[in-house]
């Protein structure tokens, strides 16, 4: 099986649980005008909508809106959701477009990227780690598109750029070419190719004649994997807690792993951000967690890798320290590849999807997070050092020196932000469990929950509206919330990672919410960085046609205090076609494109069965933060995920990425997917011939009539 390496997206047969509260929502909403009236806007924050390079990034107008954010034209006619011809190489084991649109794969795992002379990967063969250190890595996840400055009003490059991409996990079988991965022995040489396989590409790409291309012999073209060099920042640095045998000093790791979404700052560099780092760690022999350990899901065999059969880095019990060094967010430079990349500790560490970096009116950098767990946290860093356009020595310590703050959102529609700070004698103490400020980050769930934030569904992308500041998240999630027997993270961190059953509440309104749903909110003004926000429900996800049913009685036996199960909603309340064309479940990648259309992309099974029967594989949506108006734009081939989206900077051409295509096959590679290879989306490096393994890989999207996306 392919996926063991992926987490499930907690998507459950269990139907148990609480009715939603509905009417908490609709008591909420009309008193939370206050989004579309523009008059709380984002706490002076704007998102940054610069170009990458410190050279050319402008300066960001951070007033409040004082009208409502403008209705964006969203002008394509929406594909239908894909339900069936999912075989193989069949007639939807492709991406699909509006019409108008077309496709064009720019990269696939295994794709040359570094040195001219590099061969594209052997698909029938195993690969090596001496060749995937110098091809595109293995499933490709969040993104972002670095233009080149040019001459003109503009000042930037819409045909030329730097890509940065994330790859998040490895298929064990398709990257050592077995069918039987989990029997096979385990060795350095497979555990080193792996770790190749992961970290971030980093390469320049042109359009040529009318396609874009991959630079092959550009300066900048690099590879960042799973045992490159790294430095560590921040408050953890050297912390105690951070020292291996190999490490005396806590201030040198080696790799950067699980890099799921990312994120992008004013200065010019790339945010790539460690997510499920706990499933490459095992024990040899006995092991018995720690709190520590426990509470972010360190095990005895992780998600089924075996490398600590083969390297002691990986075996908890030879390195207990090794899985602390992982969990950060990590900053990249990609116009020097020469550059050392650093783990940012002052941002916390958690499993992070995305980072979302805003700036203040007075120059001050917010940074946007969330835990991509069950029932984990909605985060912010509030920096200390002021951005300064131009000066890369101060832009280069902005990460390193702020507040790290953690979301608790009311019943009545307004929240605040706790922060995380150290205090002899105050919650996040000594007595406590906390020796100091780095441990606090080392420790960044245990400190959360210490706080009582508040539980989320599996907080995922965070994205900022380029106008008026609101703060998006996507709660993809959470088939725990409101069933028996309920229970919440203890305050004391000794909780399994993902283990408590919270009871419903305001910002989590659905019990067993399969489904999922977006949260937005705005800061208030305040004197200093804020820390008081409102908040509304902006989408709840789910199936127009959903059959499910469940449970209207306390079963017999119950324990005490068991949950009463009724009927619960999962049709959501999408403002789409009456056709259900713009349902969906699982969002997961979230993306605002400079017009302030809000791009939706969904993870869940892929496989049009069961839950998604209706809804079909995942797809790509695009969304009117104002109207709330949804339309199906993509759809994906069979069991993938569609993640990672970012444009030039016309909004002219689009990147977006599809990973893990045919995930979940058993005996054969090809047995659910053969997509890109198979031609149904153009030609590849690899298509000339018959298909041997799905790719993950990143395709442009660009109108036929040379116009901007959406429109």
């Amino acid at each position: 099986m392919s996926s063991i390496m992926h987490p499930s997206n907690d998507v459950s047969v269990n139907h148990s649980g609480n009715d939603d509260i509905l009417d908490v929502i609709q008591g909420i909403t009309p008193s939370r005008r206050k989004f579309l009236s523009g008059s709380i806007g984002g706490a002076t924050l704007a998102a940054f909508s610069g170009v990458g390079l410190s050279t050319i990034a402008g300066e960001v107008n951070a007033a409040y809106p004082t009208a409502p954010a403008p209705t964006v034209p969203i002008g394509f006619s929406p594909v239908p959701a894909v339900t069936s011809g999912l075989a193989a190489g069949g007639a939807m084991d492709l991406v699909t477009v509006p019409p108008g649109y077309s496709v064009q794969i720019l990269a696939s795992w295994g794709d040359a990227i570094v040195g001219a002379t590099t061969p594209n990967m052997n698909a029938a063969a195993p690969q090596t780690q001496a060749l995937q250190e110098r091809q595109f890595g293995m499933h490709n996840d969040g993104s972002h598109f670095f233009p080149f400055p040019t001459v003109g009003t503009q000042g930037v490059a819409n045909d030329r750029g730097l890509f940065c991409v994330n790859h998040e996990y490895t298929d064990e079988g398709l990257m050592h070419n077995t069918t039987t991965a989990g029997m096979d022995a385990m060795t350095m040489q497979k555990v080193q190719t792996s770790l190749a396989g992961h970290g971030v590409s980093v390469f320049e790409t042109r359009k040529v004649a009318g396609k874009w291309v991959i630079v092959k012999g550009s300066p900048f073209n690099r590879r960042i994997t799973g045992y490159t060099p790294m430095k560590v920042s921040g408050p953890a640095k050297g912390n105690n807690l951070m020292k291996t045998a190999a490490d005396t000093t806590g201030e040198n790791v080696l790799g950067t792993l699980n890099n799921c979404a990312a994120g992008y700052t004013p200065w010019g560099t790339y945010l790539t951000c460690e997510e499920n780092f706990n499933g490459y760690f095992g024990a040899n022999g006995a092991f018995t967690p720690n709190s520590l350990q426990n509470r972010y899901g360190v095990s005895t065999n992780g998600f089924g890798y075996r490398w600590h059969q083969a390297d002691p880095r990986f075996d908890v019990n030879a390195t207990p320290n090794e899985p602390n060094r992982h969990g950060w967010v990590v900053e990249i430079d990609p116009f020097n590849p020469r550059s050392v990349p650093v783990k940012r500790t002052a941002l916390g560490r958690f499993k992070h999807e995305s980072a979302a970096p805003v700036v203040a009116a007075d120059n001050t950098v917010t940074v946007y997070m969330g835990c991509d767990e069950r029932n984990e946290y909605i985060y912010k860093f509030v920096s200390d050092v002021k951005f300064k356009k131009g000066d890369v020595a101060n832009n280069r310590t902005i990460l390193d020196f702020g507040t790290l703050y953690v979301a608790k959102f009311n019943t009545d529609g307004t929240g605040s932000w706790l922060p995380l700070v150290w205090d002899a004698a105050g919650p996040l103490s000594p007595a406590n469990g906390f020796a100091n400020q780095g441990e606090v980050l080392i420790k960044t769930r245990q400190a959360a929950d210490r706080l009582g934030a508040t539980m989320m569904d599996r907080p995922e992308w965070v994205a900022v509206h380029p106008t008026t500041g609101e703060v998006y998240v996507t709660l993809t999630n959470n088939n725990r919330r409101g069933t028996t027997t309920a229970s919440v993270n203890n305050p004391n961190g000794s909780t399994v990672a993902g283990g408590a059953r919270p009871p419903i509440d305001a910002a989590n309104p659905r019990a067993d919410n399969r489904y999922g749903h977006i949260i937005r909110f705005s800061e208030v003004p305040s004197e200093g960085p804020p820390t008081v926000l409102e908040w509304e429900v902006f989408v709840l996800a789910g199936d127009k046609n959903s059959t499910i049913t469940r449970r209207a009685t306390v079963p017999a036996g119950s324990p005490p205090g068991a949950i009463l199960n009724v009927p619960s909603n999962y049709f959501g309340n999408i403002n789409g076609a009456t056709d259900s064309t713009a349902d969906f479940g699982a969002p997961d990648g979230l993306w605002f494109d400079k017009d302030g259309r809000l791009w939706i992309q969904t993870d869940q099974q892929g496989d049009a069965k069961g839950d998604w029967a209706n809804i079909g594989v995942n797809a790509m949506f695009c969304a009117d933060p104002s109207t709330r108006e949804i339309k199906r734009f993509l759809t994906s081939p069979p069991n993938c995920e569609v993640t990672g989206v970012v444009a030039t900077p016309d909004n002219k051409a689009f990147f977006v990425g599809i990973q893990h295509p045919g995930e979940d096959w058993r005996t054969s590679f090809t047995e659910l997917s053969t997509w890109p290879d198979n031609g149904l989306n153009g030609p590849t490096t690899l298509s000339a011939n018959a298909a041997v393994k799905p790719r993950s890989s990143v395709f442009v999207i660009t109108k036929d009539d040379g116009g901007v996306i959406g429109t």
